[in-house]
């Protein structure tokens, strides 16, 4: 096995396991699980170990490069005119091709698929379109933040509550395993042609603002759309008696996803080839390692959709219902707690997120403390999310003061973490996110009665929310280490100053003596 994918596949296995190591516990001691069930469970588990595996290995060899060059080609072009219209071109192809936005668009009624899928996908691409300009003319983030979601919290108030949590939501699931390593790779060759000091900062911020642009798009979209109740389709688990029962049903599935992951990656490679004839940045070498990427890229996605969504979703569905079932219902939020702690940590796209903030900090953010912080704030996040299925509490009462909250932080905290920060929410509402936590989520509202369009859609939006306080908060407790670093360090050096003082007194005292 190559090397590098050993190393990518462990770190998954280290991800996974948890999540799955839960899933069994509760299966045994509070709602027993058929063997067939478990079983596909397992199997779903491992694709997604293998998927993950070759995914950041794909993203680290194609994405990555293909963002990074189109960005710094960008930051060369003088035309406002070409580079609004190249960041809105490239954030609506990019969404349109997001798996996740597929799932969502399946489950929200009253509106046709096509109209929500497009509609996200213009939000996406005018916002990432002003997000490009933002580096290129160094405007602050933390201002932009707080003018756009004044607007968004405004938006909010003039569309029907029905509609409030999915509007939301659609801002999570566009940031996905497709959108979030090409972005984020866009945003560092943005910034690399500057020498400021705040270039390293304004790197990060494109997922952040493209998050918003989807939201908006959808509010407005509720003013002309009234659904009342939401259809949701995870199925049941599949029934299967034998290991060639297992077998059959993920072969029948493989093709299907193999199919929608080969349309989505179709038009970013189309976008790569052009680009490529037109500016001839990548060599020979470069174009074959990309061209692998590609195909790494490509099983990934197909392994780990296809075990997610076969063998994860039906799951967490009926974990669900049965766990809301039982008379101590209130247990779900610590369980939901536990899964969002670990379950984060699976999301392919937190991993990618995470190698490069380290790389751009130069360790000072290291992989290990961003991923503590994120999943202590999605923890948080499935808690809140239980919690509201079994209250029946309305999702702006979290929502709007949870964002001032993070808009206030963003003030008083060093300028690259405003940036990590916002990007770090779209991040965390991934693919493991809309195929386990949503399940988990419905299938507790179905089984106690409750309205799924209020009370059940939202995690996906609370997933986004936490990390961003939860990660400023860090950037605080970095800011005020750094400070007492620098003070120690500068008391050493007056001490030190003090002594060599005292020293050459005492060498003068001796030779007038």
């Amino acid at each position: 096995m190559n090397p590098k994918l050993r190393e990518k596949t462990m770190e998954s296995l280290s991800a996974v396991l948890p999540i799955t190591g839960i899933v069994l516990l509760i299966s045994v001691f509070l709602v027993p699980m058929e063997l067939g069930s478990l079983v596909m469970f397992v199997v779903g588990a491992v694709m997604l170990i293998l998927g993950m595996g070759f995914f950041q290995l794909g993203a680290e060899m194609a994405m990555t490069p293909i963002g990074e060059g189109i960005g710094v080609q960008i930051s060369r072009t003088r035309s406002i005119v070409l580079v609004l219209l190249t960041g809105f071109v490239m954030g609506a192809i990019i969404t349109i091709s997001e798996p996740d936005l597929q799932v969502l668009a399946q489950q929200v009624p009253s509106v046709p698929n096509q109209v929500l899928i497009l509609t996200v996908a213009v939000g996406v691409g005018l916002f990432l379109a002003l997000a490009i300009v933002r580096i290129k003319f160094q405007v602050d983030l933390s201002k932009m933040l707080m003018i756009l979601y004044a607007l968004l919290i405004g938006a909010s108030f003039l569309v029907p509550g029905d509609f409030l949590a999915v509007a939301f939501d659609s801002g999570g699931v566009t940031t996905g395993p497709m959108t979030v390593p090409f972005i984020m790779a866009m945003g560092i060759g943005l910034a690399s042609r500057r020498t400021d000091k705040n270039s390293a900062s304004d790197s990060f911020g494109l997922v952040a603002l493209s998050s918003i642009g989807p939201i908006l798009a959808v509010l407005v979209l509720g003013c002309f759309y009234k659904p009342t109740e939401a259809l949701y389709l995870s199925g049941d688990v599949a029934a299967v008696e034998t290991t060639r029962d297992v077998v059959r049903v993920f072969g029948v599935s493989i093709p299907t996803y193999a199919r929608e992951v080969l349309i989505s990656l179709l038009p970013i490679a189309a976008v790569f080839v052009i680009f490529q004839l037109f500016t001839r940045r990548y060599h020979r070498r470069q174009l074959k390692r990309i061209a692998v990427g590609l195909v790494y890229t490509y099983m990934g996605l197909v392994l780990f959709l296809c075990g997610v969504n076969v063998g994860f979703a039906p799951v967490g569905s009926f974990l669900g219902e049965e766990l809301a079932s039982l008379m101590f219902n209130w247990i779900l939020v610590p369980i939901g707690m536990l899964i969002g702690y670990y379950i984060v940590k699976a999301e392919p796209a937190i991993q990618v997120l995470n190698h490069q903030v380290e790389n751009v900090t130069d360790g000072a953010v290291s992989v290990k403390a961003m991923n503590r912080c994120m999943s202590i704030g999605v923890a948080i996040s499935v808690g809140l999310a239980m919690t509201r299925v079994l209250t029946g509490l309305s999702i702006a009462w979290i929502i709007i003061p949870g964002y001032l909250i993070a808009l206030v932080l963003s003030r008083f905290v060093p300028k690259i973490f405003v940036g990590i920060a916002f990007d770090s929410g779209g991040v965390a509402s991934g693919p493991m996110t809309s195929t386990f936590l949503l399940p988990l989520s419905i299938g507790t509202c179905q089984a106690l009665g409750g309205n799924l369009m209020t009370d059940a859609f939202g995690v996906v939006a609370l997933v986004a929310l936490t990390p961003l306080i939860a990660i400023q908060i860090m950037g605080i407790v970095y800011q005020v280490k750094t400070r007492a670093m620098q003070e120690k360090a500068l008391q050493n050096a007056a001490l030190m100053d003090d002594c060599d003082e005292i020293i050459d007194l005492e060498e003068l005292s001796g030779k007038n003596i």
